[in-house]
């Protein structure tokens, strides 16, 4: 029930403060929704009801991994194609409350300290969500010398306007309920769209748009669309769907990372807003397999659809569990380029949104049998 409450209000916040237009069409209805849900790592409930509640009608079958997990099977012959996309988000959980009524928080996932701060936040409690500030000192009362400086994360505390312990505890406020960024969705100039979470909810909306369009088109393989949990701590849900599912080919769909920003190190991405779909040859979760990269490259020229060649040094994905099933697993990273990730307010671009599910539905409609086989295959020739 909180968690649905909590939609409701996610809905309602972005009513008043989001986009100032209704959605342009169903795509981004379904991205706005997808990216307002609130869903931290271990509290994922309303994204797995809006993937469910998509994926259902499109699949064979609809099944759970005991983390809970979302798995969507369509086919019954060919190779098994894993497509992931996680659902959890970066949060936090309240850690304690203080006697004068503030709350220390414990972040989920890899946040900067400096993007925590002066920010709005919501807190699932037991009577449905609550509003929170994370403070910040006031500049007339900090030394010059402190002015600059980065505030700890355990220095940062959550501020619900309550008087003491007892006022938290009458919000229905306790240590262990979820914390999430509360940041509307809108919609910018220019095709673009600003709100929290599309690591990795705009890949959600590509699995599901992609299963969409191969239930009507068909295709030559058994396709699990995997809506995975518990991504940004560690990788969980992917490495436990991934165990039932045993697949033959992994493809995973995240939110990449653009070097378009002032003052950026050109070694850092190269990746830039509308240049299309990103491919990661390297990351620290996983090495992709060759063979596939080259398929990628040759379907989307095939399809005029641009990539982006990236490596990017400190970043884990999917594709590492799954690609360590079994015996091993060919797997891939792609990925629709997004300015500030890992933070309250992200920015993607429709037409990379776009351009990613034709590449995906394409692919995927290459990934017959026998390619499967020669993808597998690390017989040296001759």
């Amino acid at each position: 029930m909180r968690f649905a409450v909590a939609l409701m209000v996610s809905a309602l916040a972005w009513a008043a403060t989001g986009s100032a237009r209704p959605p342009a069409d169903r795509t981004e209805r379904l991205l706005q929704e997808l990216a307002d849900a609130p869903g931290p790592p271990g509290f994922e409930e309303p994204v797995r009801a809006i993937m469910v509640r998509e994926l259902k009608p499109l699949a064979d079958s609809v099944s759970y991994d005991g983390l809970g997990s979302v798995i969507a099977a369509h086919g019954s012959a060919g190779p098994k194609i894993m497509l992931d996309a996680h659902m959890d988000e970066l949060g936090g959980v309240v850690r304690r409350v203080t006697p004068a009524g503030f709350l220390s928080m414990q972040m989920l996932g890899g946040w900067l300290d400096q993007a925590l701060p002066d920010q709005r936040w919501i807190i699932i409690g037991a009577k449905g969500p609550v509003e929170a500030v994370t403070g910040l000192r006031d500049v007339h009362v900090v030394p010059a010398d402190e002015r600059t400086k980065v505030i700890p994360r355990d220095d940062i505390f959550l501020d619900v306007g309550a008087k003491d312990a007892a006022g938290v505890a009458a919000l229905g406020l306790s240590p262990g309920d979820p914390v999430v960024p509360l940041s509307p969705f809108s919609a910018l100039e220019g095709g673009r769209y600003v709100g929290k979470a599309w690591d990795d909810r705009v890949g959600c909306a590509v699995v599901i748009e992609a299963l969409r369009r191969l239930r009507a088109s068909g295709h030559p393989n058994r396709l699990f669309v995997a809506a995975t949990v518990q991504e940004e701590p560690g990788l969980r849900g992917a490495r436990t769907s991934a165990f039932l599912i045993q697949p033959d080919i992994g493809l995973v769909i995240e939110g990449g990372v653009t070097g378009d920003s002032p003052r950026r190190n050109p070694e850092e991405t190269q990746a830039v807003l509308g240049g299309g779909p990103g491919l990661f040859l390297y990351d620290l979760s996983a090495i992709p397999n060759r063979k596939l990269v080259t398929l990628v490259e040759a379907t989307a020229k095939a399809k005029g659809i641009p990539v982006q060649r990236d490596l990017v040094a400190g970043y884990g994905d999917d594709s590492g569990p799954i690609q360590a099933t079994g015996g091993g697993v060919p797997t891939i990273n792609l990925v629709v380029p997004t300015r500030y990730t890992h933070g309250h307010n992200g920015i993607i671009d429709r037409a990379d949104y776009d351009r990613m599910v034709d590449l995906v539905v394409a692919l995927i409609g290459r990934l017959d049998a026998r390619t499967v086989a020669d993808i597998r295959n690390f017989a040296p020739p001759g």
